[in-house]
């Protein structure tokens, strides 16, 4: 499989995800091992001091972790476990995920990726995460 068709893939994907589209993720960059996820900061993203809600950093940090080692354990990869660690908070214009596979095996990849809040431009690293994404029961 290509980069090219592991972005075709990861674009379908995002596309049948309801939730990604709720929110507004968007799938900037798709390669086999890495990820890059986008998500322009609305005030329904963010909590009561105004700034992102850890639970939407958290979710596209999941997404990104998934996105760069799903295409290694096949269709149908599930996060099995990640850790974050928030730095700042995410203030701005968006968010940025950009994740990249550590290791894999046969039934799992380790991952991690890092959240950047995107304000004028410039961005500064709001969290990172790392995370398993496990092959699924179903596959082979």
């Amino acid at each position: 499989m290509t980069d090219d068709d592991i972005e075709a893939l990861g674009r379908d994907i995002i596309a049948r995800q309801p939730f990604a589209a709720d929110i507004g993720v968007e799938l900037v960059a798709l390669s086999l091992g890495k990820s890059e996820l986008r998500l322009g900061l609305e005030a329904r993203h963010t909590q009561h001091l105004g700034m992102a809600h850890g639970g939407v950093v958290a979710t596209l940090a999941d997404m990104a972790l998934a996105f760069a080692g799903g295409p290694l354990m096949g269709e149908g990869s599930v996060t099995q476990e990640f850790k974050i660690n928030y730095l700042r908070p995410g203030k701005g214009e968006a968010l940025v995920a950009r994740a990249e596979v550590v290791g894999s095996g046969r039934s799992q990849a380790v991952v991690r990726a890092d959240v950047f809040a995107v304000s004028g431009g410039a961005e500064k690293l709001c969290a990172t995460a790392q995370g398993t994404i496990m092959r699924t029961a179903s596959r082979s």
